[in-house]
């Protein structure tokens, strides 16, 4: 791991940071090198590599924050700009020395093939040999997009209560998206595993096989009739469909919108907010995986929350400032994109908990209802919980069958409401891929379920 700054410099600049009396200051450095390759039907059509290498000053006293940062981390500069920060504040610092300590980072996996060591023609033939794998499946296949991606983010963390800490976070993930159509008429299955480890992470995967699935489900879904709309029991099977508890209840129960205010489950720690089936946790620790974290991006070291056991809500996820606030620990939920950013609370890999049913009795105890197999985009509104979500591949349940595909399916419901309706859980669970935006930037994060059942939901179709 390459040193990024030395502690004497740490010091001068937290020192400068708090001289004006701010009462914490904190240093986010950064080296990320990052690689991307883009194969379109089989032939490169972009091969990038770049670095972000700076650094952020965060100066907080009381309610009140200053962020500034640099591309150019030489110490007479960080000094200058420390400085500057602080004159935001006005006071007189109870902060006259500073000494840092080295804070012990265990890893969670360390990677075993580190990508800058592959050569970029395998990478290459690896996603052709998915593009030909989804062009084999179906003659109605017209496009397929495969992307590859790689970062080795090295990472040091300074504070003035004396925090030293350098994490060193090695991710790769791929992109497959295959193309089908017929006439007007084009539908699209996509995938994007990836994962918290080096490039050994491909040796585990098939990417013929995930390709193939992409393409199953785009052709499956071209030759699908409409969906009805109403309301009825919706079955959610596992993986992504963890999607909406991500969007429509996950951000609500992060500080961030907590201290605002800006949430249904404000001040309902203890109270009980959803099914007595529903456990949901935020586990940052799961190794390898790739919403993980060793520390977060405020030095404190990753843990697994229980956000709602038994329908009851437990925890918020939580950070440093909003932490204040609201008057609550940190939880290690603290993540930046990068340094041009102020670090708030955000999800790691988030997750309904497994239950005690089976997937064949849910269906089988299913009269009528929408099979959602795969979860698609959506739009959500945060302070109140109400969303919006495409379901990228769906069947109708039939006297406990599934039965013919749909497309066009969307769910329509409120988070909080949502939470109360699920009545069935299975023990098939299952972790999706994603990245997640907010306020500090986009965040490579976990999505997860069971299968599971909502009693009643509203079904938007087309026909």
């Amino acid at each position: 791991m390459c040193k990024l700054i030395s502690k004497n410099t740490a010091e001068a600049v937290l020192l400068s940071a708090v001289s004006t009396g701010a009462e914490f200051a904190e240093i986010f450095m950064e080296n990320n090198i990052k690689n991307s390759i883009g194969v379109i039907n089989g032939k490169v059509e972009r091969a990038n590599s770049g670095i972000d290498y700076g650094c952020g000053i965060r100066i907080i006293d009381k309610d009140k924050v200053v962020y500034v940062y640099t591309n150019k981390p030489e110490r007479e500069n960080l000094i200058r700009l420390a400085k500057e920060g602080a004159q935001a504040v006005k006071g007189e610092s109870s902060i006259k020395s500073l000494v840092l300590k080295d804070i012990d980072v265990s890893r969670l996996y360390v990677p075993e093939i580190l990508p800058e060591k592959v050569k970029k023609s395998d990478i290459v033939n690896m996603l052709r040999l998915g593009s030909e794998a989804a062009y084999s499946y179906n003659s109605v296949i017209t496009q397929t997009n495969f992307g590859y991606l790689d970062s080795k983010q090295n990472v040091l963390i300074a504070n003035t209560e004396g925090l030293f800490a350098e994490d060193e976070r090695v991710r790769t993930r791929i992109s497959v998206s295959a193309v089908a159509s017929e006439g007007n008429e084009k539908q699209t299955g996509y995938f994007g595993p990836g994962a918290l480890k080096g490039y050994e992470f491909y040796n585990n995967i098939n990417i013929e096989d995930i390709a193939k699935e992409a393409a199953r489900s785009a052709v499956t879904m071209l030759k699908a009739e409409n969906c009805p709309s109403g309301k009825m029991p919706v079955i959610m099977d596992n993986g992504f469909g963890g999607v909406i508890f991500h969007e429509a209840c996950g951000h609500g129960l992060e500080a961030a919108a907590i201290s605002k205010r800006a949430s249904v489950f404000t001040d309902k720690i203890g109270q009980k907010i959803a099914s007595d089936k529903l456990t949901a946790i935020d586990d940052g620790t799961i190794p390898g995986s790739w919403g993980s974290i060793n520390i977060d991006d405020e030095g404190i070291k990753s843990r697994r929350n229980i956000l709602i056991e038994n329908g009851i809500l437990k925890n918020y996820m939580v950070d440093r400032y909003n932490g204040k606030l609201i008057g609550m620990e940190p939880t290690g939920s603290s993540r930046r994109e990068s340094y041009k950013y102020v670090p708030v609370s955000r999800m790691t890999n988030t997750y309904i908990a497994p239950g005690t049913d089976k997937k064949e009795e849910i269906i089988a105890d299913t009269e009528f209802g929408l099979y959602a197999k795969y979860m698609g985009g959506g739009s959500v509104n945060p302070a109140s919980g109400d969303f919006n979500f495409a379901v990228s591949e769906a069947y109708i349940i039939r006297n406990g069958k599934i039965c013919e595909p749909v497309r066009g399916a969307t769910l329509i419901g409120n988070g909080a409401e949502v939470l109360h309706n699920i009545d069935r859980i299975s023990d098939n669970i299952a972790l999706a891929e994603g990245m997640c935006g907010a306020s500090s930037g986009s965040v490579p994060v976990c999505v997860g379920q069971p299968m599971l059942r909502v009693q009643n939901i509203t079904v938007g179709g087309r026909g």
